[in-house]
């Protein structure tokens, strides 16, 4: 394996989040849904600006080959946030490696700078892989998830 690297992503790297929108399109076997409608590069830039979203990206050589996207969002009962991971994805021939774990282990540390007192994340029931990975970095609930239409 080649030298891995987990990239913060910040202002400036839009071209490496347009890498992992085709990482993740790949990845979860939608490309129309995650390039057919790409968001345009100041969109992406200003995304990236945000305090409350993470970008991650894992490379090797230089090159996107896994991503995380994370929010975090400011709890009202307590001074302190949680974060959601909302997408992760490692592209096929680089699974299998640690390579999701390397960018969970830096949420993480992420996390605790920013005082989250919890990082939680949904797996759909067919996806065992992501089931094992999870269920070995913490602690499963059983819970049930409702898109409700605007």
């Amino acid at each position: 394996m080649n030298e891995l690297s987990i990239r913060h992503l910040a202002p400036g790297d839009a071209a490496l989040m347009e890498a992992m929108l085709t990482v993740f399109g790949e990845a979860f076997g939608e490309p129309k849904a995650y390039g057919a409608a790409r968001p345009s590069q100041a969109y992406l830039e200003r995304l990236l600006a945000k305090e409350h979203f993470i970008a991650l990206a894992a490379l090797q050589d230089g090159t996107a080959v896994g991503g995380l996207a994370a929010y975090e969002l400011a709890k009202f009962e307590q001074e302190r946030s949680e974060i959601y991971i909302y997408d992760l994805a490692v592209a096929e021939p680089h699974r299998r490696q640690g390579i999701a774990t390397a960018m969970i282990e830096k949420l993480k540390v992420m996390a605790a700078a920013r005082g989250a007192y919890v990082i939680y994340v949904q797996a759909d029931l067919v996806d065992a892989a992501a089931i094992a990975l999870y269920s070995k970095l913490g602690k499963r609930e059983d819970v049930l998830h409702f898109d409700i239409e605007p």
